[in-house]
C-alpha cells in the first residue's frame, strides 16, 4: 500500500530503523506502516513529508507531483 514510503526510503539508503527512529517508534511498527498493515498516525505523515520534502498527497497516492504544497 505504501510502496511510495519504501521507496524514498531506499532512494536515500535509509533502513527501517533509521525512519522508525525519525518516527519515535519500533521498528517493526515502521515496517507495519511500510506494508500497510498499521495505519501511520496523521502526526507520522507529517514527519515523513517533511523529512522527505514532499507532500503528504503524495506519500498516499493521491498525487504524482513530489512537490510540497508550501
Amino acid at each position: 500500500m505504501y510502496q511510495r514510503l519504501r521507496d524514498l526510503r531506499e532512494d536515500r539508503d535509509l533502513t527501517q530503523q533509521d525512519i522508525a527512529t525519525l518516527l519515535k517508534v519500533s521498528q517493526a511498527t515502521y515496517s507495519r506502516y511500510e506494508s500497510g498493515a498499521l495505519d501511520i498516525p496523521s502526526s507520522s505523515l507529517m514527519k515523513l513529508a517533511q523529512f522527505y520534502k514532499t507532500s503528504i498527497d503524495y506519500l498516499l497516492g493521491l498525487t504524482n507531483n513530489k512537490r510540497p504544497y508550501y
